[in-house]
């Protein structure tokens, strides 16, 4: 089973930003809190947001103005949806079907429930 506990905090926090961005509480191209102010706003240590943002900028998401800070790249919410995507495929997937395998539930009956799922979130 996926224990978040094992997630590094750099990984949790890039996580959260992205999350945010998704959220629309940073638009494109507008500023995010500094290192600084992420670390003291979270309780985690400097060089961790740092690393963070280094895993944000190697992705596209954001990006950094000498000087200035950080900002919301132009592609983040297509970046970060191909983070989130290629993470689910990669991560969570194999661990459903190996659950799903254990306790032979088939594709109808995860489609079945899926549809349910959808229907009562209209």
């Amino acid at each position: 089973m996926m224990n978040h506990n094992q997630t590094p905090i750099f990984y949790q926090l890039a996580l959260k930003l992205c999350d945010e961005i998704l959220e629309g509480k940073y638009e494109i191209n507008a500023r995010i809190p500094s290192a600084r102010e992420l670390a003291i706003l979270c309780e985690v240590n400097p060089n961790t947001v740092v690393k963070s943002f280094e895993l944000l900028t190697n992705n596209q998401i954001i990006y950094n103005k000498r000087g200035i800070g950080y900002f919301v790249a132009e592609n983040a919410i297509e970046n970060i949806l191909n983070m989130k995507r290629r993470q689910f495929t990669e991560e969570y997937l194999p661990l459903v079907f190996k659950t799903m395998n254990q306790l032979s539930i088939n594709m109808e009956q995860v489609m079945e429930l899926f549809n349910q799922y959808n229907e009562n979130q209209k």
